[in-house]
Parts: structure tokens; C-alpha cells; sequence
């Protein structure tokens, strides 16, 4: 976050972070690296929790890094703060309270 932002995320609620880097874990069965562009492209129609945020223009993607371990496994690898409970994690069954977490106050 290059200020801090709050946004709706859909019927999950107000989300407000401070300037930080935040770490996001998702899947797709298929077809990921068009999953990847979609997210990235700021004109898009507002689908999954993470377009509500990559759409705002104070946010920057700095990396995408691709992993083969599950997206709940990955998730929780990392160590970090929830972001806001639900968010990317509506369908989890491991137990994810989040798919969005905030690793530091600043990037």
C-alpha cells in the first residue's frame, strides 16, 4: 500500500490497512496464468475479494511467485497479521480464517 486504504469488499465489509506489504494466497485449477492476468488488469469486473483490492490505485503488486503445495498450505506458511477474516478464504476447508495477511507496518 503506497497510503493507507479502506474499501468494501463486497459482502464481507470495510477493509482498512495502514502502509504495508501484504501477502495474498489464492488458487486456480486451471488456466493460472490468465488468473494472473486478469487480477492484474485494473479494468475488470469485480469478481473474487482480491479484485476489490487490486483494482484501488494506491495498491502495487510488487511480486507473483507460483507455488505447487495447496493455497491453504502456502497461506498458512505465512507469517503474518489477518488482513480481514473471510477475505479470499469463503470456500476454505482447512481452516484459513483469511487469505490476505499483513507482513509490515511498512514497505
Amino acid at each position: 500500500m503506497k497510503k493507507p486504504v479502506s474499501l468494501q469488499v463486497g459482502r464481507l465489509g470495510m477493509l482498512t490497512l495502514p502502509v504495508c506489504t501484504c501477502v495474498y494466497t489464492g488458487s486456480a485449477r486451471k488456466h493460472i496464468e490468465a488468473r494472473i492476468a486478469r487480477h492484474l488488469r485494473r479494468k475488470k469486473t469485480l469478481r473474487w475479494h482480491i479484485d476489490y483490492l487490486l483494482v484501488h490505485p494506491d495498491i502495487e503488486v510488487l511480486e507473483v511467485l507460483q507455488f505447487t503445495a495447496p493455497e491453504c498450505e502456502v497461506n498458512q506458511s505465512v507469517t503474518g497479521t489477518v488482513a480481514l477474516k473471510g477475505f479470499g478464504s469463503s470456500d476454505c476447508t482447512a481452516g484459513c480464517v483469511s487469505h490476505l495477511k499483513v507482513l509490515t507496518d511498512s514497505p
